[in-house]
């Protein structure tokens, strides 16, 4: 069993940048953001797709909508995909957070670390590492689309490679941007990062 994974950042949102959006409803993309969903859709649709999965957040099935309609397919909803659970942190702005000591030791000590009142850093990766396990399961021999959030693909990647979570912010994931994996029954390889295919 082998399949190849696209692991795709959603796109742009109205947030961005500002507020640690998490797991919050209702995070819209922005005119940006939809303009990014609509180039990576037409340009990785030069391929097959067999199915295309997305955390239940709505920028990630927003995204995932602009791809599975080129291949006139419905987003398949993968709730291990979903943003990490931020906990009390959800909904405030970055700035604000930078003179909190826990956001400090958070972005420092990724492998230890914990949101107040949210999950770790391994729960996410590990529950993730578990939908991509097992969407690979059911797409042998086949390409899909999984459309999460940042952190957490930055986990599945550190997984795969075996890298520390403490080093997490060590390579960047953009915006709509895709990094490709290959899994099997004899463990995962990464074969590229951050691929932007747009400007």
């Amino acid at each position: 069993m082998t399949a190849t994974i696209l692991l795709i950042r959603h796109a742009a949102h109205v947030e961005l940048g500002r507020i640690l959006s998490g797991r919050r409803r209702d995070v819209a993309l922005s005119r940006d953001g939809l303009e990014q969903a609509e180039i990576v859709a037409d340009l990785i649709a030069v391929q097959p797709i067999a199915a295309v999965y997305a955390s239940p957040r709505e920028r990630a099935y927003y995204t995932a909508r602009a791809i599975a309609e080129r291949y006139e397919q419905k987003v398949r909803i993968e709730d291990r995909l979903d943003e990490i659970d931020f906990g009390d942190w959800t909904g405030r702005a970055f700035a604000e957070l930078e003179d909190d000591p826990a956001w400090r030791d958070w972005n420092a000590a990724r492998g230890t670390a914990r949101p107040p009142g949210g999950e770790s850093m391994a729960e996410a990766a590990d529950r993730a590492m578990g939908a991509i396990g097992g969407i690979a399961a059911a797409h042998a021999g086949e390409t899909v689309a999984a459309v999460s959030h940042c952190d957490i693909i930055r986990g599945v990647i550190a997984r795969c490679l075996g890298l520390p979570l403490d080093h997490l912010l060590r390579f960047d994931v953009d915006p709509a941007s895709v990094s490709r994996i290959v899994v099997g029954d004899w463990g995962a390889r990464v074969t590229s990062v951050n691929e932007r295919l747009y400007q």
